[in-house]
C-alpha cells in the first residue's frame, strides 16, 4: 500500500493540534489518540491503548514538547482502546497540575484504570477548559453515542471537532485524511468502489456507526448538535480525519440515512 503520509511521526492536522497515533496495517480499526500544544501548555485527547503508548510517547516527543508541560488528559469514553494507557501517562509525566478529565458517567469506570490523579467531571466545569493564552476548549455532550458519558470535544481556534466514536470507520486501508473523491458525491455506497474496486470509505464509516451506535435516536441527536457547531476539521477517535466544511456536510448526509441502528439493527439482521 502506497501511503501519502508518513505515519512515523506525529502529524499537525490544525495550528498547534497533532495526530500521534500508531498505525498498524494489520488492524481493520484505526485508533487515534491527539495532542495539543497551547505555549507552555499540552493535552492529551484520548490518550490510546496500552500496547500503543511507546510509539504514542514518542510521537509526543517529536513534536518537540516537554511531556512534563502536559497538564490534562481528556477521555471522551472509557474504552480500553483509549485510556488503557492512563498509567503509563500517569507514571511517564512528573506534572503536579495533571488531571483527567471526562464526564462523570465515565469517571466511574475511569477509576478502574488509575487512582493516581484526580478525575475532574466536566460537567462541574462548565463543559469547557481554557489554556492561560485564552484559547478554549467546548465539552458537548453526546450520550449512548456510544457511552452514557460519551462527549465531543471542540477547539474554537481551529474550528476542529474531536469527534470520539462518531465519524469512527471499520478499515482495513487507512489513510489519515479520508480519501473521497466527487464522484463519491453521486454514488451509491458499495461494499468496493465501483472507480477503482479499492474499499468503499463511506461503507466502512455507515457499518461503523450501525454496529457501534445503540439506536438511531442517539445517532441522530449526536449528528444534529455536530450540525449546530459547523466545524471544518473532524478528528474522530476511529478512521480517518475529515476536511472542509463541504466533505463533513456530505458525509453528515450519508450518516442521516443511516437508519435501523444498534438494536434496532440487531433485531432486523440476527446475530
Amino acid at each position: 500500500m502506497n501511503h501519502s503520509q508518513d505515519y512515523n511521526g506525529p502529524v499537525e492536522i490544525a495550528k498547534g493540534i497533532y495526530w500521534i497515533g500508531h498505525f498498524d496495517a494489520n488492524v481493520g480499526l484505526q485508533c487515534n489518540p491527539y495532542l495539543i500544544v497551547e505555549g507552555d501548555e499540552a493535552i492529551v485527547i484520548d490518550g490510546g491503548s496500552r500496547s500503543d503508548f511507546s510509539f504514542v510517547m514518542l510521537k509526543i516527543l517529536q513534536t518537540g514538547i516537554n511531556p512534563n508541560n502536559i497538564n490534562r488528559l481528556i477521555y471522551q469514553h472509557y474504552d480500553p482502546d483509549l485510556c488503557g494507557s492512563i498509567p503509563h501517562f500517569e507514571s511517564m509525566i512528573h506534572n503536579e497540575d495533571l488531571k483527567i478529565m471526562s464526564h462523570h458517567e465515565n469517571n466511574i469506570f475511569i477509576k478502574y484504570y488509575s487512582t493516581v490523579k484526580p478525575k475532574l467531571c466536566i460537567e462541574e466545569l462548565g463543559f469547557s477548559y481554557t489554556f492561560k493564552t485564552g484559547r478554549r476548549l467546548k465539552f458537548i455532550r453526546t450520550p449512548y453515542a456510544h457511552s452514557a458519558g460519551s462527549f465531543m470535544t471542540y477547539d474554537e481556534n481551529t474550528r476542529t471537532l474531536f469527534t470520539s466514536d462518531l465519524f469512527g470507520s471499520y478499515d482495513h486501508i487507512w489513510e489519515l485524511y479520508i480519501d473521497l473523491k466527487n464522484q463519491c458525491g453521486y454514488c451509491e455506497i458499495h461494499d468496493t468502489c465501483p472507480e477503482d474496486s479499492s474499499p468503499c470509505a463511506l461503507n466502512g464509516i455507515r457499518s461503523f456507526h450501525r454496529r457501534v451506535m445503540p439506536s438511531t435516536a442517539a445517532l441522530e441527536y449526536a449528528l444534529n448538535l455536530i450540525k449546530e457547531i459547523n466545524p471544518i476539521l473532524i478528528a474522530p477517535q476511529h478512521g480517518s480525519v475529515i476536511r472542509g466544511e463541504a466533505w463533513i456536510g456530505f458525509v453528515l448526509k450519508q450518516l442521516d440515512q443511516v437508519k435501523q441502528v444498534g438494536i434496532e439493527w440487531f433485531l432486523e439482521e440476527g446475530d
